[in-house]
């Protein structure tokens, strides 16, 4: 009895252990390609960053000043149509300014002659035309620092579906033609993983002081086009004729 059961405990691991061995010493020929897939579509929607900067003797009315400039940025925001959830403060910073002794100005350390308010709103805008409208009218409003502009789709899973579709198409294909030129044939796929599917970002404007803009027309605004890719890394096995 005590014979039996040690031989079975050496051949239950033995059996557990087959299927791995079998996959690790699978040597069936292999083609091993990459296959890209690309599909462009227009943009839905604008990612904007606009920041307000104000300037005065006291932190408290730096702080107020841009309080006030801010308020009317964002009511002013939401009568263009821009929803609250499309509205979020991203940064907030109250900075001191300051003189420094250069030998000629009489200061002996640094001083403090002022304070820097600097508010910072990200802003949705899901109408892409309403773009050079917003920025138009936030700068009227105070906005003198931002302008950062990038182009994206609000939901991109169809797109990049697409994109899929394309590379799997990609690969098989250029199995088929290396395959071909070794004289064999491509079998069935073995193994499939996916990389890539996030579009490059489409910054149209630097973060830039924007005083500039406040007499001009409607900011011009071109969306331009959204490049989605995926490659996908394909392994077949290869039939040899």
């Amino acid at each position: 009895m005590t014979r039996s059961l040690l031989a079975l405990a050496f051949v239950v691991p033995l059996i557990a252990a087959a299927p791995a061995f079998a996959q690790e010493s699978d040597m069936r020929p292999k083609i091993h390609v990459t296959g890209e897939g690309e599909v462009r579509v227009a943009p839905d929607t604008a990612l904007v960053t606009l920041s307000v900067l104000k300037e005065a003797a006291t932190a408290r009315e730096a702080m107020d000043e841009n309080n006030a400039a801010m308020a009317a940025v964002i009511a002013a925001l939401k009568e263009e149509g821009i929803e609250a959830k499309d509205l979020q403060t991203s940064g907030l910073s109250i900075n001191p300014q300051y003189v420094y002794p250069d030998g000629k100005n009489g200061e002996d350390k640094p001083r403090i002659t002022g304070y820097q308010v600097t508010n910072t709103l990200s802003v949705r805008v899901r109408d892409i035309e309403k773009v050079g409208a917003v920025l138009d009218r936030a700068v009227s409003l105070g906005v003198n620092q931002g302008g950062n502009i990038v182009f994206t789709n609000d939901d991109p899973a169809s797109v990049l579906g697409e994109a899929r579709k394309k590379a799997v198409e990609d690969a098989m294909a250029k199995a088929r033609e290396l395959a071909e030129a070794a004289g064999a044939e491509v079998g069935k796929v073995l193994r499939i993983t996916e990389s890539g599917g996030t579009p490059p970002p489409m910054p149209m404007m630097k973060a830039a002081r924007m005083e500039a803009m406040v007499a001009s027309a409607p900011v011009p605004v071109e969306a331009g086009e959204n490049a989605y890719r995926v490659n996908v890394n394909v392994t077949f096995e290869l039939l040899q004729n």
